[in-house]
């Protein structure tokens, strides 16, 4: 996820992406109610937690700031 993230935020520079250690931050943990990791917060609305592969990710970015999400397999069906 994080890789993905920071790719998001290289490619756009609205977009900003962090990666925080849990276990040094743990009153930001607390805030975000980490349980497991790695845990993926978006604009404080979408979250999961752990990997989900990158069309996943994509989907709750777009929808977080309300596009809607990408017909994965339509996709690769029109290509």
């Amino acid at each position: 996820m994080a890789r993905a993230a920071h790719a998001f935020a290289i490619a756009n520079p609205r977009v900003k992406a962090e990666v925080i250690e849990a276990s040094e931050f743990p009153e930001m943990s607390r805030r975000y109610a980490v349980m497991g990791v790695p845990k993926t917060v978006i604009n404080d609305e979408a979250e999961f937690v752990g990997a989900v592969p990158d069309e996943i990710f994509v989907n709750a970015v777009l929808e977080s700031i309300g596009n809607e999400a990408v017909d994965w397999e339509a996709e690769l069906n029109a290509g």
